[in-house]
């Protein structure tokens, strides 16, 4: 049940170098006995050159090489070592200010991690620093330390400075702060696409990937919601189900611990209950899920709130299949279902 695309369709992607489709199938060149997403920004090669594959170990055990441009054997979304190690100096020491200088001296181009700031985040590097400290500062005024303190704790020279910053942020002045929240962002890594989480302080309120539909409604829906920015800086949930994930991938894990703060109806929260209750490796169908909530007649009801789940993979809408058999709509990607579906070992058949 892997990758249902066509020869045609697939080698159509290349040429639109869609990151979408990366980790559904790889690209073996014959010519060059090198692999790579469909993504890859290396010329696209003659089509009978070309062989498609559906998983690294295919391609590894026909002899192909790793590109060294996409680097397929790479988590997709993966955090490179260096953002790592700037994350932790900024972690420890939040009040930083990390200059281009600072980087070339950790033998780090500043050009390089401004690209992956830019790319990944949507913002520059230096005004992720700027959004850190401000994070930084909002908790401890949250916790009752004064402006002031919080302020030049967080590595401001002026509260002027640190003022203009917070209303850039938040739309009000600090001393409004009571009454706003910020909730945590970050992308995680995986085979099929890079994810994106958020939480609150109280557990994981979105699971996504890059790209999906609707992705923008869902973050407004979340900052509504929670009177809140969306910031992209620590949340230990976040660390958890990074953690978490990454054993789901390795097959070490079935079921998720990590705290959740759902947004959704009363309805839409039984029925994400439901969800959850689908074994791992198995599959169910709507009629199926309404049945075992005593609402055979709500079927559609129930359907619509499946499509309006905000947390994959740990709320598993992905199990969910037609009554015939086939797949149905994922905000992820049809690829992407297909992926877990066999991944899990569930299948179409259930």
């Amino acid at each position: 049940m892997k990758s249902q695309l066509t020869f045609e369709q697939k080698y159509q992607l290349l040429g639109q170098k869609n990151s979408h489709y990366d980790g559904s199938f790889f690209t073996a060149v014959k010519t060059t006995g090198i692999f790579c997403h469909p993504s890859c920004r290396a010329r696209t090669p003659k089509a009978n050159n070309v062989i498609f594959y559906d998983d690294v170990q295919t391609c590894l055990e026909n002899g192909y090489r790793p590109c060294k441009i996409c680097k397929p054997l790479e988590q997709i979304g993966q955090v490179p070592d260096y953002v790592r190690t700037i994350m932790a100096q900024l972690q420890k020491n939040p009040q930083d200010k990390i200059s281009d200088d600072d980087l070339k001296q950790q033998g780090i181009e500043p050009h390089t991690i401004r690209r992956w700031y830019k790319k990944n985040h949507g913002i520059t590097f230096h005004a992720f620093q700027r959004m850190f400290r401000i994070n930084y500062a909002f908790n401890h005024i949250k916790k009752g330390k004064s402006i002031t303190t919080s302020a030049f704790d967080s590595g401001y020279d002026s509260l002027s400075g640190f003022n203009q910053s917070f209303q850039s942020i938040f739309g009000h002045s600090a001393n409004k702060s009571k009454h706003s929240n910020i909730i945590n962002v970050a992308r995680i890594a995986s085979p099929i696409g890079a994810l994106i989480a958020c939480a609150s302080e109280k557990g994981i309120c979105f699971l996504g990937f890059v790209g999906q539909k609707h992705l923008q409604r869902n973050f407004a829906l979340i900052q509504k919601h929670f009177k809140a920015v969306i910031l992209p800086t620590p949340n230990p949930h976040l660390k958890v189900l990074e953690k978490e994930l990454k054993h789901y991938f390795a097959g070490k894990r079935q079921t998720f611990e990590v705290p959740l703060d759902i947004i959704g109806t009363e309805f839409q929260q039984k029925v994400w209950q439901a969800l959850m209750k689908i074994p791992y490796g198995q599959t169910s169908t709507y009629k199926q899920q309404a049945l075992s909530m005593d609402k055979l007649k709500a079927i559609r009801a129930v359907a619509t709130a499946n499509g309006a789940n905000k947390i994959s993979i740990i709320i598993p809408c992905h199990r969910i299949i037609g009554t015939d058999g086939s797949l149905t709509g994922y905000a992820g990607g049809l690829h992407r279902k297909r992926w877990l579906l066999d991944f899990e070992g569930g299948g179409l058949g259930g």
